[in-house]
């Protein structure tokens, strides 16, 4: 037996007609489409807060034929990049809408694909992001696959290339930021710790560190750069050999936060002073770095907004192949970092 005290379920109709609108207006404002004014969208939203309307998944998805599903491939989650950028994916899904669904590859190099895009297109996801960092020829299965997807696909953290969308921070501009800064404190000899080369990010850091200095006539020689794997135990490796190299240098530019603080522990061991004799910048501007002993100057990568900016534009292409907004010609987004000045660095 039913209970007579329990309420009857709220639909988007009942919502309709206390708002004196349509159906289709309350739809646009449930799923946040731009092009209904903010005094309508207040006035639905105010009716559903006052209703208690929840709208039904499942009924949406029957009748607009889509799943509301995100397909999310990662590798890598014990790096900082790849994991504080699924949180804000998981943050700008939910607030669209939508739900995830993540598949993680068995190594970063893989080419074969076909089984991760094939077990996330049999569950019907709407579209697919692309959370793997670009390194060697681990893009190379694009010209081959990439058109016999049918639903949107979005790249992170991959080089720009014609007639594919993506999102990456600027990484070759952040590291022009961090040279420009050392130079700007009066450092003339600047060394360089990259990441792993084979990764398109650490290249680009690189490639600002080398240009920088090629821009105001200044060698950049390959004795003046040493590689890490974006590990504190690479960077104190690193630096170690980049004091062999380049022993009289007054300044490092290191390609993450984490390689940076074996710097700074190896400089103190050997008794050379930051910011002083050696001014130290790194890259991420991880929570930690403001800690650091000295307090770390770095790069800041806003990563939460790389991954809400990709989960945008993914969803902004489904509504474009349905036809719901206009089409949406493919681009490569750069996400601006910033520069944050702290102890280990300073004017000479």
């Amino acid at each position: 037996m039913i209970p007579s005290e329990r309420r009857k379920r709220i639909t988007i109709k009942d919502v309709a007609q206390v708002a004196g609108v349509s159906t289709q207006t309350v739809s646009r404002v449930m799923n946040k489409f731009s092009y209904v004014s903010e005094g309508t969208r207040q006035r639905v939203e105010a009716v559903v807060e006052q209703l208690g309307y929840r709208p039904s998944t499942l009924a949406r998805s029957l009748i607009q034929q889509r799943s509301y599903t995100l397909g999310i491939v990662t590798f890598g989650l014990k790096y900082i990049g790849p994991s504080r950028t699924l949180n804000g994916i998981a943050d700008k899904a939910d607030e669209l809408g939508y739900m995830l669904l993540m598949k993680e590859l068995d190594n970063f190099e893989t080419n074969s694909i076909d089984e991760v895009i094939d077990s996330l297109l049999a569950r019907q996801v709407d579209g697919i992001l692309w959370v793997v960092p670009e390194i060697g020829d681990n893009h190379a299965w694009l010209d081959e696959r990439l058109t016999k997807i049918p639903v949107p696909v979005l790249f992170l953290a991959m080089q720009p290339r014609d007639g594919i969308s993506s999102v990456a921070t600027d990484n070759f501009q952040g590291a022009v930021m961090a040279m420009e800064h050392l130079l700007d404190c009066g450092r003339k000899k600047i060394g360089h710790i990259s990441g792993p080369l084979s990764w398109w990010e650490a290249d680009e850091r690189k490639r600002g560190w080398r240009e920088t200095l090629l821009k105001i006539g200044v060698d950049a020689s390959e004795e003046h750069c040493t590689e890490g794997n974006w590990s504190s135990a690479s960077g104190e490796q690193a630096f170690i050999q980049l004091l062999e190299s380049f022993p009289d240098l007054d300044a490092v530019f290191v390609a993450n936060d984490q390689m940076a603080l074996s710097v700074l522990r190896e400089a103190h061991r050997r008794n050379i002073n930051v910011p002083e004799q050696l001014a130290v910048v790194g890259f991420d501007n991880i929570p930690e770095s403001a800690y650091f002993y000295p307090s770390l100057t770095t790069i800041s990568q806003d990563l939460q907004l790389l991954g809400e900016q990709a989960v945008q534009n993914v969803v902004d292409m489904i509504q474009a192949r349905q036809g719901k907004q206009p089409i949406i010609s493919p681009q490569s987004i750069f996400i601006q970092p910033t520069l944050i000045v702290r102890e280990s660095s300073k004017r000479v």
